[in-house]
Order: C-alpha cells, then structure tokens, then sequence
C-alpha cells in the first residue's frame, strides 16, 4: 500500500493506503492494464478545480473503492478503451450555482459542466456501482460507444444524473437518478422548476442505447431527448429502447424526445408529471404497455408527429389522454421537412379511464389547446389538417368526452368500447 502524493503518477498495480489526502493535482493513471484501488481512500481537490484521477489514452485501466471530492471532475477518462469504474464514491464536483441559470444542455466537451465521471471517446467502459449523488453531474459522456453503465446512484444532482452527447449502442441498466432538478428564478415571484435538469439527458446524436429499469423520479425530465440544436441543425437521438423505467413526479415531463425517430417505450412509469411522454417533431415510435396516469395536461402530447405506434396502454386520470396536433413554425419548414403534419398513428387496445378528455385531435394548435397562427391568407379550418389515424379496440369509460377532432381528415375508428363518457364518444368540428 502507499500513501498517495499531489500529482502521483501510476504505471503499475496500486493500493492506496487508507486515509484522508488532500491532493490538488489528483492521481495520474500513467500506463495500459493498471488497477487502482482505492481501499477506501478519500482524495480531496482544493475549491472544485483540476480532476480527482485522470486516465487519457490509456487502455484497460480499473478504478476501485476509491472516494472523491471537491474537484472539477472526479475522475477524467479519455481515449479509454476498457475502462472500469468500480465501487467508488464521487461527490461535490464543481457545480453552476442553484437557483440561477437555465442549464445549456448542448455544451461541448471543452465547456462541459463538472460531475463526478466524465468519459470521452471511450469504448467499452463499464461504470458499475458506484455512488454519484449530490453534485452538478453523475455521468458526463461524449462521443463514447458501448457503455455498461449499471447500479449507479447519481440523485439529487442539480444538472443530471447521466449525461450523454454523442454516446451510442450502450446499456444503461438499474441506476437511480432521483431529484435531479433545479430552479431558475423569473422575477420576485416566479421561476422555472426543472430548467432542463434531467434524470437523464440524451443529446447530439446519441442514438441505438438500451435504458432498462432505471429510476428518474421527480426530476425537471425524467428522461429527455433532445434532436435539433438551438442553430436549427439536425442531431436526432434515434432509435433508443426505454423498458421498466420510472419518470414519473416530474413537474414538466416523464420522457420527452424531440426530433428524434424509431424511438421504443415499453413498460414505463409515466405518473404524476405534467406531460407523461412529449414527442414533439418526432416520428416512427412505439409505445406499448405503459402506465401513463394522473398528469395535469396530457399523458401524451405532440405536434407534428408521425407514424406512430401507441398499444395497450393506460390512461387514467389525466387532462387529456393523447393530445396530437398540428403547428406551423415557418423557421422549421425546411429543416425537418417531412414533419409537415400530425399523421399515421395507430391507438389500438389502450384503457383510457376518468380522462377530462382521452384523445384530441387538432389542426393549427398550440400546445394542442389553443388556436394558433397559420400563414396570411390560409382558413384555419383547412390548412395543415392532421390526418389518416387510426383509434381501433380501444376502452373508453368515464371520461368527460371520449374523442375530439377538431379539422381533421381520414381518421378511422373501429371496434372501440364507449362506456359512461359523460359529453360524448365521439365529437367532431
């Protein structure tokens, strides 16, 4: 065992002798095929700056039962290829002040936010096990290939407990990321709760990960999906596998992804948020036996979005079960050309219970409540009308109205049972 120097050096096994250290240059893996275990070492940096233990283009390398704080990231890895990450405690990394700004979600590597692990063109890591709660980030990754990313705790975040931007065909499988929210003031009274925290964010063209049995309760999102860049640029998160996870007690939304496609839901918690999935500009999706109950303005809600799956899942006790409509945003008519419309969902075999109204249809909303702008000289009841749905074998009972379309064309219902929809089954404008 040796006790661990500022700025150390490692090229060979290493234990580190159990203690309190205060290390301003941190711990260097200097060589492919090193362990280190920490044994229980706690390693402290001076005022959030500089990395706890950093690893760059080197393979192979574990990181064990080691304890960090109090630097910029805990541990830096990247050009990693193998990396493990094992058994530690990160906490108290440099973290944006609370209750001030709204979090920039897009930041590129060099300006990333602090956190505990930061992992960088790595492929193959595997981060299992370790607690990384209480700071601005669990786990940042960019531009990383095929994580194992497993039994994690990364709650009470401010920012998010997994992070990832341009991070594909990997495993996030039971990690909890709970409470991971914050506030940004609006004036004496008011502010946002949320500010694009995030259980776990998904950016930049991260696309074909499987996200299984994690915990994101309570946090800004639960898990969102972000596809096109405050430049207009397209960067969809595409074709990613959501089963048995929880984003539900969010005060904004429990699985939002925009501008994304081929996305799969399956056997999610989308509880007691204000919007259980928002879907916005997306396209190709299934979701299927999701529980999606008692959201204060719709279990379901996007505009512009097509070719959509939606089978046997619940709606209780929400505003509006489905809400699809139509919006004209003249700056995004020739950046996501074929979202030109809400069309082609097939609702089938879904319970929709005590809804306020279970499925709403509508042309040239916004937010699919209100009416909204359509160009100089077009008739409202006309121009960009959602079409060709259809709602078959579905439950209708006990909602103040069962189904609304409002300017639209070609949807088709068939087999569906109506039962005690207190306005109407059916309401047509």
């Amino acid at each position: 065992m040796i006790v661990p120097t500022s700025g150390l050096t490692i090229t060979q096994d290493t234990v580190l002798d159990p203690g309190v250290y205060f290390l301003p240059g941190g711990i260097i893996i200097g060589a492919d095929g090193v362990t280190l275990d920490g044994n229980g070492a706690m390693l402290v940096g001076d005022r959030r700056i500089g990395r706890g233990v950093t690893v760059e283009g080197r393979s192979n390398v574990i990181i064990k039962n080691l304890r960090i704080r109090e630097y910029y990231h805990g541990i830096y890895a990247r050009g990693c290829p193998g990396l493990t990450v094992t058994g530690c405690q990160i906490t108290s990394t440099a973290e944006v002040e609370a209750n001030t700004v709204f979090l920039d979600i897009w930041l590129p590597l060099d300006r990333a936010y602090g956190g505990g692990i930061l992992l960088a063109e790595t492929e193959g890591a595997r981060i299992i096990e370790n607690d990384l709660q209480h700071q601005m980030a669990g786990i940042l990754s960019y531009n990383c290939r095929q994580l194992e990313v497993r039994l994690n705790n990364a709650s009470y975040c401010s920012g998010w407990g997994f992070h990832l931007h341009e991070t594909c065909d990997s495993l996030y499988e039971a990690n909890c990321a709970d409470y991971c929210c914050r506030w940004e003031p609006r004036g004496e009274r008011w502010g946002h709760m949320g500010s694009d925290a995030a259980g776990f964010l998904i950016v930049h063209s991260s696309s074909r990960n499987v996200f299984r049995r994690n915990l994101a309760r309570l946090g800004g999102d639960g898990f969102f999906l972000g596809g096109l860049t405050p430049d207009h640029l397209e960067a969809p998160c595409n074709n990613n596998r959501f089963e048995e996870n929880d984003g539900s007690y969010s005060p904004n939304i429990a699985f939002e992804a925009t501008f994304s496609s081929g996305n799969v839901y399956v056997n999610n918690y989308a509880n007691f948020c204000n919007y259980g999935f928002w879907l916005g500009f997306s396209s190709n999706g299934i979701l299927e036996d999701n529980q999606i109950n008692n959201n204060r303005q719709a279990g379901i809600a996007t505009e512009m979005g097509f070719n959509f799956v939606v089978r046997r899942n619940q709606f209780n006790d929400n505003n509006y079960g489905i809400l699809l409509w139509s919006k004209h945003i003249p700056e995004l008519k020739d950046v996501v050309i074929q979202n030109d419309n809400s069309y082609n969902w097939l609702i089938q075999e879904n319970t929709f219970v005590h809804n306020n109204k279970a499925v709403r249809i509508a042309a040239n909303q916004d937010h699919g409540i209100r009416s909204y702008r359509v160009p100089e000289g077009q008739n409202p009841a006309t121009f960009c009308r959602p079409h060709d749905h259809v709602l078959q074998g579905n439950v209708f009972r006990d909602n103040r109205t069962a189904v609304e379309e409002r300017y639209t064309d070609r949807t088709e219902t068939s087999e569906n049972t109506f039962e005690g929809n207190i306005e109407g089954d059916i309401i047509t404008d």
